[in-house]
Order: C-alpha cells, then sequence, then structure tokens
C-alpha cells in the first residue's frame, strides 16, 4: 500500500444509509474497489451478519477485510448470482454497486487507463482478460470505433475523432496513451480537450471491459438475488450506466419497456426510493473533485 488512497468512495454516507442495513443481514458490495462501502457496511453489521465484496481485479484484494463476516470474491459482479449459488447463500438483503473506476486504475500508469501518462494501452480491469485497448483498436474498423464513441463517449463529434484514429493507426498501430492522446487531440475542442480525451478513453474502456454487457446481466441478476424488501444502491458516472439503471428500477427491464395494467399503472418489481438522483454536495466535491459526476439511486424489491 502507499500513501495514494487506493480510491475514496463518493456518496459513502448516503449510499449505506440508503442500503438500510440490519445487524444480521447479508449484503453484496459488487464493486469493492478500495472498500470503502465494505467498511461502512461492515460497521453496521452484527457478528451474524455477512457480507460477501466482489472485484474482477486482484489489485483490490490488497484491501481485503480481516474478518470473520467478510468474503473477498474475486470475480466480476456479473456472475454475483453463481458465486452466491457456490457460497451457498439462498438470497441476500441488500446490493451496492459502484460502478466508477478506482483512483487506482487512474493513477497508476502501466494500467493504461489515463493519458496523463504514456504508458502501454491497456485499460483492462481484469489483466488476465483477453484484449487490451491496443488489441481493440487494431482489430476495429472506423464502422466499429464509430459505434462505440457514439454509445460510450457523449461527444458532439464522434465521426471525426473516429477517423482521426483510424488515419493515425494506418500509419502505425496505436499501442500507448500518448499516441492515442496524439491521434485526437486535433480533432476535439481545444477549449475542452482535456474533457473530450478523457471521454474517448473512458468509451474505450468500456468496450475494452464489457462493461455495458456486464451491467445488464447484473442488474438482472439482482432480481433473483435479493430478497422481497431488499434494497439495490447504485452510483453511476455517466449517461449510459445511468440511463440503464433508470430505466431498469422504472420499468424492470434494461431496455425501459413499460408493462402497464388495466389502469395504466407501470408494472414494476421495485419501489424506487430516490425519485431522482442524489448528487455530491459543493463540499464534498471540494474534498473529491471525481465525485461530481455520481449519481446516488435505491429501490427496494417489492416483488
Amino acid at each position: 500500500m502507499t500513501s495514494t488512497p487506493y480510491h475514496v468512495s463518493a456518496l459513502l454516507e448516503e449510499s449505506v444509509d440508503l442500503l438500510n442495513v440490519k445487524p444480521n443481514g447479508v449484503y453484496i458490495d459488487a464493486t469493492f474497489g478500495g472498500g470503502g462501502h465494505s467498511r461502512r457496511i461492515m460497521a453496521d453489521l452484527g457478528e451474524n451478519g455477512r457480507l460477501f465484496s466482489f472485484d474482477r481485479d486482484m489489485d483490490s484484494f490488497q484491501n481485503r477485510i480481516e474478518d470473520p463476516r467478510f468474503t473477498f470474491v474475486h470475480g466480476n459482479f456479473r456472475h454475483i448470482e453463481n458465486f452466491m449459488r457456490f457460497y451457498g447463500v439462498d438470497s441476500v438483503d441488500g446490493i451496492i454497486a459502484d460502478f466508477g473506476v478506482s483512483f487506482h486504475h487512474f493513477d497508476t500508469p502501466e494500467r493504461g487507463f489515463s493519458f496523463r501518462y504514456d504508458a502501454p494501452l491497456d485499460m483492462r480491469m481484469n489483466r488476465n482478460s483477453d484484449k487490451t485497448a491496443a488489441e481493440i483498436l487494431k482489430e476495429t474498423d472506423e464502422t466499429q470505433l464509430l459505434k462505440i464513441l457514439n454509445s460510450y463517449a457523449d461527444l458532439k463529434k464522434t465521426a471525426k475523432v473516429a477517423k482521426a484514429i483510424i488515419n493515425a493507426k494506418s500509419q502505425k498501430d496505436i499501442e500507448t496513451t500518448g499516441e492515442l492522446y496524439e491521434a485526437v487531440r486535433n480533432a476535439v475542442d481545444p477549449r475542452q480537450e482535456k474533457k473530450e480525451i478523457a471521454q474517448i478513453f473512458q468509451a474505450l474502456r468500456i468496450a475494452v471491459n464489457h462493461e455495458a454487457e456486464d451491467l445488464g446481466i447484473f442488474l438482472n441478476s439482482t432480481l433473483k438475488v435479493l430478497k422481497k424488501g431488499g434494497r439495490l444502491v447504485t452510483l453511476t458516472y455517466h449517461s449510459m450506466e445511468d440511463r440503464l439503471v433508470k430505466n431498469f428500477l422504472k420499468a424492470g427491464n434494461i431496455e425501459g419497456i413499460e408493462d402497464k395494467d388495466f389502469y395504466g399503472r407501470i408494472s414494476t418489481p421495485w419501489k424506487i426510493i430516490t425519485k431522482k438522483p442524489i448528487e455530491a454536495s459543493e463540499e464534498e466535491v471540494e474534498r473529491n473533485p471525481r465525485s461530481r459526476s455520481a449519481r446516488l439511486r435505491a429501490a427496494e424489491k417489492i416483488s
């Protein structure tokens, strides 16, 4: 461990409060990371409570909690149903998931998540997974790249960015964060250069780690793992994530397809607790600028 924090959890107290931890309950922290949410949950658990915390990146194992009530699960949260069956758990009282990327990933140059350092273009959350960001770029044509940018980058001029990347890699494979930065810097608005390049890196990271697909599978699995009256608490950080979560809580599916009864009431397995997403206060943003984009939502399973 270094003096640099692995991660600083956004909306920590607010999110755990919404989880409504019961002393003898069973809970899942789907995104362990630096362990902030897990430690806060453990503080509310009694001697018979249990917490299962998931992370696909073994770097986070260094933050594990030495407590018999705690279980670190090295795995993708898309597999929570299978893992809970493996551990002999039929249902849980609450699930919390913070979909933000840990500071550790952005602040460790060799992980290749940030253009602040010139390093191999990796971006894999699980370093045992198949393809790095560099390999994805090498195999991706302009049409596929445009789809990635349109889906995940929140940019207006994605075609210009896609063309710039294709032109650059036609000369030489893009293998480092610095090379990707140089490829796109003239294709973004110079007044918002850092923001827009961060969005490009974000889009590629989401594609590398199959984050949209994993999120959809995870959300559907929560309905099978949570007991009636159990709570789901989520923290999202960009529009794609928040849209999927909002659709899921409103309609019971990530597409947002509404099933209405005879009276026009939407049929959903959820009682939404947060009518609007909760955002970080000005004071928190000042302490932790990365909390600025966090959106906290919570719901209770009713069927």
